[in-house]
């Protein structure tokens, strides 16, 4: 992608993609204050509401951020990195994997009656009791919220147990599920939404305005086919990058290569 948008392209778009450049260019660096509304909207040549247009584009992408009373700079670009298909056999290996740069906070763990669209996904009614762990995320350097979720644990198992104490578990949470199961994790479903926050969640992350998240909802199932856990979490869409690293399988149909002699 670039971006040469072209004459005919809004003013506002074309002052966002100049700006957006410059800063990848690093003209303007992480953590740089930008020039005040005024200087950009008389060296553009365009009005306030057009200079603020463009920069609600950028703020929107997550390049840039508003500090009240302060300014407008350019956003750090780190990018927490989330590895999907293998988390569970690292977490196996080594338990220090657990520790990472985000500090846990467990803000609720309980019994409730089951949302329902998590009940749509573990074929349950409505309003079955379960047992969930609500919890928030922070960068421990920073100190800025990172993620939100929540996982959500068939009572049958769970209920009565440390799992509904509000305490940040001693291993990871589906090691301890696998304990009190008696079961393990063997498949995983992950359903990814791209979406805008709801009003709590962009209170929660300290979102700007018009800031997407992405939402993903992980099934875990054991050999029996039975959920052992349905997990939430909800990211700032501009701090996470999904990595999925899998084998290319060639078709059932697809002729083999033939060989060198």
């Amino acid at each position: 992608m670039t971006d040469d948008l072209g004459a005919k392209a809004p003013k506002y778009l074309q002052i966002a993609a100049q700006l957006r450049r410059e800063v990848r260019e690093g003209k303007f660096k992480p953590d740089n204050r930008l020039p005040a509304e005024t200087a950009l909207a008389e060296r553009f040549r365009v009005s306030p509401i057009t200079l603020r247009n463009a920069i609600g584009v950028l703020r929107a992408e997550g390049l840039i951020e508003s500090r009240h009373g302060v300014g407008t700079f350019v956003r750090e670009s780190r990018r927490l990195h989330r590895r999907s298909r293998d988390r569970y056999g690292r977490a196996r290996k080594d338990q220090r994997l657990l520790t990472s740069h985000l500090r846990h906070e467990i803000v609720f763990a309980g019994r409730i009656p089951v949302p329902a669209h998590i009940a749509e996904v573990m074929d349950i009614e409505p309003g079955t009791e379960i047992v969930v762990r609500r919890r928030n995320l922070y960068d421990r350097e920073t100190g800025k919220p990172e993620e939100i979720g929540a996982s959500y644990i068939p009572a049958e198992f769970a209920a009565g147990t440390y799992l509904e104490e509000p305490t940040v578990v001693p291993k990871g949470l589906f090691l301890c599920v696998e304990d009190l199961s008696g079961k393990r994790y063997t498949t995983a479903r992950d359903q990814w939404v791209a979406r805008l926050p709801t009003a709590d969640e962009a209170a929660a992350l300290a979102l700007p305005m018009g800031a997407p998240v992405m939402h993903v909802i992980h099934t875990a199932r054991a050999e029996d086919g039975s959920i052992l856990e349905v997990s939430e979490s909800v990211w700032p869409a501009d701090r996470i990058m999904v990595i999925d690293d899998y084998q290319v399988e060639p078709s059932a149909t697809e002729p083999e290569a033939p060989s060198e002699v």
